[in-house]
């Protein structure tokens, strides 16, 4: 028995999920360089073709993609005075690969942002906030709040944010949405501050057009509510979850608005969004209508900082030299239960069409060894393929539809993007299931891109874990996002209008 915990502990160290902090999330500080970088650290990365009522009317061939990467991971509402921005020092990339070549460079979206520090009226700027503000308890002045992002009703808005979204295809760089300022949504600080923030936080949203003119995109960039629910402080006291064997009844498995037995540690907390819809004609290779022959996509998220960083006696930091990729995901959950620790952050640095170097960890993951041990069932992959050659898990996460893995070699090409095939037809968010395409039978459901509300914890642990998982329905317990607040959301907590994320928690939750 004692050589058994042993070897769990030594496995569960090797992947990130014991002695080393927080690792198994979608990506929340999934890699040593990444856990002190919260403003480039990739949380989550959504791309699924829009499930909002307007884009289910639409003829196939009009409907739109949206995009969603998330960064700062676990914020808590309460954390001020500095509440959480973007990095003006970060790149944060969208890149699409629409040739199935595994090099997702034929589309790319740069963000990049802006921070000022805004006068508020008098001489040198020096006039107090406040009165533009709105705590109820100030009667001197009339009181505000903040209502607007720019102009009248924004004065209370002192630190602000704006940023500018650039198309990049080949050498040509348009940035898209001129003509607007482009306001990031600051965090959700209390109503006093922010009376109404759905109604602030709709003013973010911004209307534009592709490169080419087609119209049809939108963008926002703000904080959301966390989205990724699983039971963390479970998995990391060594896989010690609140049921053994961790497994769902039928109807347990079925919940969408229960967690059976699971408690959400990402429950009533925040994260900062960038949301990108763009017209899927923009996104195919030939600028056609989603057909067989080009609907198919690779996605992945991307932060990148420059080389050098010149620390200054004021207090200040200079920026120099070229871009470095600092953090990067596609699929959820690969860093974390695939990627060994020490490569964790060589990972984060290299190209997804590079996976070839760490295929190794794909064919004998070292999780579902640590699976075995906690759970007693033998993992049987549901391909047929052998335990110490998972060619299955190659050809979900590396491999397009149809692309061959050759024998002991994933071949070429070989690269970790979340792919989505554009000519499937959304799923309306009432009728989503959360075990997606492959477990769910959800077509519009991940590893078909991937949706808020997908639970790819579950699904992760029973497609690793092959046949004797699936059947016995394993979980941690955490089903659906408790607790979201916000317009337009189902019982389960689906956000069904753009930007799809509900609304953030608010600093001084509990009382508003």
């Amino acid at each position: 028995m004692r050589n058994k915990k042993v070897m769990l502990a030594a496995m569960l160290a090797s992947v990130g999920l014991a002695g080393a902090g927080p690792a198994l999330a979608a990506s929340h500080r999934e890699a040593p360089g990444m856990a002190g970088d919260p403003t480039a650290d990739i949380t989550d990365v959504y791309s699924f073709v829009s499930y909002d009522q307007a884009n289910l009317n639409r003829d196939p061939k009009d409907r739109r993609v949206t995009f969603v990467m998330n960064v700062i991971p676990g914020q808590n509402p309460a954390d001020g005075p500095n509440y959480f921005n973007f990095g003006d020092d970060v790149v944060y990339r969208i890149n699409v690969d629409n040739d199935r070549d595994g090099k997702a460079d034929d589309v790319v979206y740069e963000f990049r942002f802006r921070t000022r520090n805004r006068p508020v009226g008098g001489p040198g700027g020096l006039t107090s906030p406040v009165p533009y503000l709105g705590n109820p308890h100030i009667t001197a002045v009339p009181l505000t709040g903040i209502t607007s992002l720019d102009g009248p009703g924004s004065e209370g808005l002192t630190r602000r944010q704006t940023y500018t979204v650039t198309e990049i295809r080949g050498h040509r760089r348009t940035e898209l949405f001129r003509g607007h300022t482009l306001v990031a949504v600051p965090s959700n600080i209390g109503s006093a501050t922010i009376p109404d923030y759905e109604k602030l936080a709709a003013q973010g949203v911004y209307s534009g057009a592709c490169a080419d003119g087609t119209r049809g995109m939108r963008v926002f960039a703000g904080q959301r509510a966390e989205t990724f629910y699983i039971d963390l402080g479970a998995v990391f006291d060594t896989l010690n979850l609140r049921r053994y064997p961790p497994l769902l009844s039928l109807a347990e498995d079925a919940q969408k608005t229960t967690n059976p037995f699971g408690i959400n540690r990402f429950a009533n907390t925040n994260v900062n969004t960038i949301a990108l819809e763009v017209p899927i004609r923009c996104l195919t290779a030939d600028g056609k209508s989603p057909s067989a022959a080009n609907s198919l996509i690779g996605v992945y998220a991307s932060t990148s900082r420059q080389k050098v960083r010149v620390l200054r006696g004021n207090g200040r930091a200079d920026d120099e030299g070229p871009l470095v990729q600092v953090s990067r995901m596609g699929n959820p959950l690969v860093n974390e239960l695939i990627i060994n620790t020490p490569q964790k952050d060589r990972w984060n640095a290299s190209e997804p069409e590079d996976e070839a170097e760490f295929e190794g960890f794909y064919r004998n993951p070292v999780i579902a060894t640590a699976l075995e041990l906690v759970f007693g069932f033998p993992v049987v992959p549901f391909n047929g393929s052998p335990k110490d050659n998972r060619t299955d898990l190659i050809s979900v996460l590396l491999k397009y539809p149809n692309q061959p893995v050759n024998g002991d070699r994933c071949g070429r090409p070989c690269s970790e993007l979340l792919r989505l095939d554009m000519s499937v037809a959304p799923t309306a968010p009432e009728k989503q299931n959360r075990l997606g395409s492959v477990l769910g039978g959800d077509p519009a459901g991940w590893p078909n891109g991937r949706r808020p509300n997908d639970d790819v914890t579950d699904i992760a642990v029973r497609v690793v874990g092959g046949n004797n998982y699936i059947v016995n329905r394993a979980g941690d317990g955490v089903n659906f996002l408790q607790g979201a607040q916000g317009p337009d959301l189902t019982p389960e907590g689906i956000r069904k209008t753009f930007p799809f994320l509900p609304t953030p928690y608010s600093g001084r939750i509990g009382v508003d």
